[in-house]
């Protein structure tokens, strides 16, 4: 809900006075385990993985995340099951809207984020927000696609719009 300047300033405060726990997953990762992954709800599922590690990692008797899972009680277990410790989880919808706490992970989140999609543009130039529907995306995609015929490496190929691109292109 946040600008990124505002959340940029706020990404420092937070860093100062909490304890910062991040993990992030490359594109083939997530489409390796979206793409053949024998658990149900396969993406949701990766998450509990690594919140779990985010939890083993912060060591709190009770933690509070936002639930990606349709049933939040269904998330929260995923995560019970594979934490080490006897934290309680605490999953809810739009939890960052609730829990300053998942607020503050939330802005540490979509920063790092930025700051990974920076490094892409001085990279591979101007391509939109990096988000599947983005017009602006799409349309690099297209034209990467393109050039070189071939799906770049920073994108998640287990994106509906790339199957879209494929079968226009008849990759």
């Amino acid at each position: 809900m946040l600008q990124p300047k505002k959340r940029a300033i706020l990404y420092d405060e937070i860093k100062n006075v909490c304890k910062v726990v991040s993990y992030h997953l490359m594109p083939q990762e997530i489409d390796e385990y979206v793409m053949k992954g024998k658990k149900y709800r396969k993406l949701n599922y990766l998450e509990a993985i690594y919140m779990a590690k985010v939890v083993d990692r912060l060591d709190a008797s009770k933690v509070y995340v936002d639930s990606p899972d349709t049933n939040p009680r269904r998330f929260s277990g995923e995560v019970k099951k594979m934490i080490d410790s006897n934290s309680l989880i605490v999953a809810e919808h739009y939890a960052d809207r609730n829990y300053a706490v998942v607020s503050a992970a939330s802005i540490i989140a979509k920063v790092e984020r930025d700051m990974a999609v920076a490094e892409l543009r001085l990279e591979h130039g101007e391509f939109g927000s990096g988000y599947p529907s983005d017009p602006k995306t799409i349309a690099f995609l297209r034209e990467w696609v393109d050039a070189r015929n071939t799906v770049p490496s920073f994108t998640r190929s287990s994106w509906k719009s790339w199957g879209r691109i494929r079968q226009k292109l008849l990759l």
